[in-house]
């Protein structure tokens, strides 16, 4: 059957759900890409680098990584080969002095983790048209410095966790991350393994993505890959949430990190196949108390691809953020959107849509595309066709203060009645009732 190659690419942004999986099997095989595809109007010798946006809040940013083996599960990717493993990073409010004197600024990727991001089988070719080898991802930093010491004072904090698009690594929405953690939230990214683009294991091992290899070969059934995927990610986020709460696991984190994560109070966020992932975990378990889904469709592709969550609904509050996309949009459009809607019930429900946007707005790609086409290394076509025609920096601040907002309200109860109605500070954003 013909399939169109543009629609493949864009879903090589690797959107959750059954349109998005099939068209990310087709984009990651082989033939599926034209080889001057995402190539720079001019090419130099010199590598690029990208800059992060600053977090607006009023914390300096700690962050540590650590690493979680989950034994009561093998690797569902890799039967037989050992242990479920997966890598999680903090990113939490800082004491300001401490900050200062910390040793090191955390960067965006690890560096075996960046150099396959940015080759020919990373998610930042693959999924966002970087020309490969064009773009030195391990030079760019964040505004977090390593194991530094937790702001004290104002008692405990919530706990949010993030889960990226299926492909994308867990630091592919560091500048919403950070921002969170800025404004006084503990933030846990977890990176599904063998999901995930690259995952920099101990002992100097890096675990690529299955994807692209199930893509290239024959017979797969994207229905059956996507059903893998979703029930490894809601168990990965079960089994953080489960290390989170163990004693003998808190300890081994920064001083005063543990005490200040405030486990009844526990929201997840999500883009793409993330943002499936945070409402599917909801549904799934009742220490989630709200959730954000930014992208990701919610269903299988073939018979019977409705998600338990759509199908069921949600008793706590959620926040669906759309794009412009024509697969997008508000819950209205989107058949796992409004079952989702029509079936929740007791708990506060809220659907924006940013105009303008296409489905990486909601990423880092929002501020890293724009400075990568300004510099000559991507076309201004791949920025449009990823990100939309809004500016990247107003995607950025829209997906900050919008998740920031919900959060604030549900899981603090502070509520700056941003998600009332529309807003004259953002007139990019639709709401839909």
């Amino acid at each position: 059957m013909p399939v169109n190659e543009r629609a493949l690419r864009r879903r090589a942004l690797v959107a959750a759900g059954a349109l998005a999986l099939t068209g990310l099997l087709g984009v990651f095989a082989p033939h599926a890409r034209a080889a001057s595809d995402g190539a720079a109007p001019s090419m130099t010798t010199a590598r690029a680098h990208v800059r992060l946006p600053e977090p607006t809040g009023p914390f300096p940013v700690g962050t540590t990584t650590r690493h979680l083996v989950d034994t009561s599960r093998e690797d569902p990717w890799h039967p037989g080969r050992g242990h479920r493993e997966v890598m999680v990073g903090f990113w939490y409010p800082a004491a300001h002095a401490g900050w200062r004197t910390a040793a090191r600024t955390a960067p965006h990727m690890e560096r075996r983790a960046a150099a396959h991001f940015g080759s020919p089988g990373g998610s930042g070719h693959l999924g966002y048209r970087v020309p490969a080898g064009a773009v030195d991802w391990a030079a760019t930093t964040t505004h977090a410095r390593v194991d530094a010491p937790v702001a004290r004072g104002a008692g405990v904090r919530p706990v949010v966790l993030y889960s990226a698009g299926l492909g994308d690594p867990r630091t592919w929405n560091t500048s919403l991350v950070e921002d969170l953690a800025s404004r006084g939230y503990v933030v846990v990214t977890v990176d599904h393994t063998y999901d995930s683009s690259e995952v920099a294991l101990p002992g100097g091992r890096l675990a690529r993505s299955v994807l692209p290899g199930l893509a290239a070969k024959r017979g797969t059934d994207p229905a059956r890959v996507l059903r893998k995927a979703m029930k490894a990610r809601v168990d990965d986020t079960r089994f953080v949430l489960d290390r989170l709460g163990d004693r003998k696991h808190r300890l081994s984190l920064p001083h005063g990190l543990a005490a200040a994560m405030d486990l009844r109070h526990v929201g997840m966020v999500g883009h793409s196949a993330g943002g499936f992932t945070a409402l599917q975990a909801m549904h799934d378990d009742q220490r989630i108390r709200a959730a954000v889904n930014m992208d990701g469709t919610m269903e299988f592709p073939g018979p019977g691809g409705t998600s338990s969550v759509s199908r069921d609904g949600v008793d706590r509050p959620f926040l669906l953020m759309g794009t412009d996309a024509a697969d997008s949009g508000e819950y209205g459009r989107q058949p796992s959107w409004k079952a989702l809607w029509q079936h929740s019930r007791g708990g506060w429900r809220g659907d924006v849509t940013l105009t303008g946007s296409e489905h990486g707005a909601y990423t880092d790609a929002a501020a890293l595309l724009p400075q990568l086409a300004r510099a000559g290394v991507v076309r201004q076509d791949t920025v449009r066709e990823d990100v939309g025609s809004v500016r990247g920096e107003r995607a950025v601040a829209v997906t900050r203060a919008y998740v920031a907002s919900f959060l604030d309200r549900f899981l603090r109860g502070r509520d700056d009645h941003l998600l009332d109605r529309p807003s004259s500070r953002f007139p990019e954003v639709r709401y839909a009732r």
